[in-house]
């Protein structure tokens, strides 16, 4: 294994692309080595950005004994070949979510790196950073009673705004629409504080600028034990990102738009701000660690697949009008 990792950058159909690429050429211990892309003239223009060599042929990068691991940000219909394809050449995957657009692939993805002893890591930021260290702290200590309610919602003007590419308004490639995408974030949120296995699930989606997908949409999940979860996306407005959590005897709110997480107690005690830590080393640096020391990221696999599993979920509430059973 070289020293520092060789990584190529493969895909670059999401818009995060060049983020994680960014990733690889800051971090000390990786180095970007080369680009690979289906549609030639975007990966021609990235490798040319970042200055590395553009392969056009995926099997002849993926067969170079030199490289390591690789970025994976192709269209989401396309990740359970690529993928695969690279943990089959023996390469390291970091990846846009979804891992797959269904949990079958995602699991049988995760299968083949495991047996193949390579490291998969998912691109879920907000599970590291330190709001959701601080929110799950005060959940922990017990302030909130009995969890009852948490909504969660993230927005961008996207589509509204005309800065989203069309592709991913394609129901095909990408899988979905505002849920699908954006929507994964408050997914694995509500995930993390109501826990992964609801009972139902139910779900609204919309199209208020007329595309095929979604471009806003509510998930409702409902929980054996009476709580209920909100998860909330759109591509059609900017608004702070804002998690609410209620329970029996406190409430806890953070925001974007003040970047204070407020707590109100149980016995009368008032709002008051909770100190936020830190963000705690990121996704993309995760992996790098895992790669060094051949310890798998657990977690995040977890909740990579469950996250698959309620956004396939959402997406087939939202398409039959119903509520399904989660089980």
């Amino acid at each position: 294994m070289s020293h520092p990792l060789a990584v190529a950058a493969i895909g670059f159909w999401h818009v995060h692309a060049g983020d994680y690429v960014r990733n690889v050429q800051q971090h000390p211990d990786t180095t970007l080595v080369a680009v690979w892309d289906d549609d030639e003239q975007r990966g021609r223009a990235a490798a040319d950005e970042f200055g590395v060599e553009f392969v056009a042929d995926l099997d002849e990068l993926l067969a170079r004994p030199e490289l390591d691991a690789a970025t994976i940000t192709t269209a989401t219909d396309q990740h359970r070949d690529v993928i695969g394809r690279a943990i089959a050449a023996g390469k390291h995957v970091f990846t846009e979510k979804l891992l797959a657009p269904t949990v079958g692939e995602a699991e049988e993805i995760l299968a083949a790196a495991r047996a193949a002893g390579v490291q998969v890591v998912v691109s879920l930021p907000r599970l590291y950073h330190g709001y959701t260290t601080a929110i799950t702290e005060v959940l922990d200590g017990g302030s909130l009673g009995r969890l009852t309610y948490a909504r969660v919602r993230l927005s961008h003007d996207g589509a509204t705004a005309g800065w989203l590419p069309e592709r991913f308004f394609d129901p095909e490639t990408a899988i979905g629409g505002a849920l699908t995408d954006l929507g994964c974030h408050p997914v694995y949120l509500v995930q993390r504080i109501l826990g992964s296995t609801p009972e139902t699930v139910s779900a609204t989606y919309r199209s208020l600028t007329g595309r095929a997908v979604d471009d806003h949409a509510v998930v409702t999940v409902g929980y054996d034990d009476g709580a209920i979860g909100v998860i909330e996306a759109g591509f059609v407005s900017s608004n702070p990102f804002t998690i609410e959590v209620f329970g029996t005897e406190g409430s806890l709110t953070f925001s974007d738009a003040t970047r204070e997480l407020l707590v109100s107690g149980a016995k009368g005690e008032g709002w008051h701000a909770v100190p936020v830590p830190a963000d705690a080393p990121d996704a993309y640096a995760r992996w790098v660690t895992a790669i060094r020391t051949g310890v798998e990221e657990t977690e995040n696999l977890d909740r990579a697949v469950e996250l698959t599993r309620l956004v396939v979920a959402s997406n087939e509430a939202a398409g039959s009008g119903t509520v399904i059973s989660y089980a």
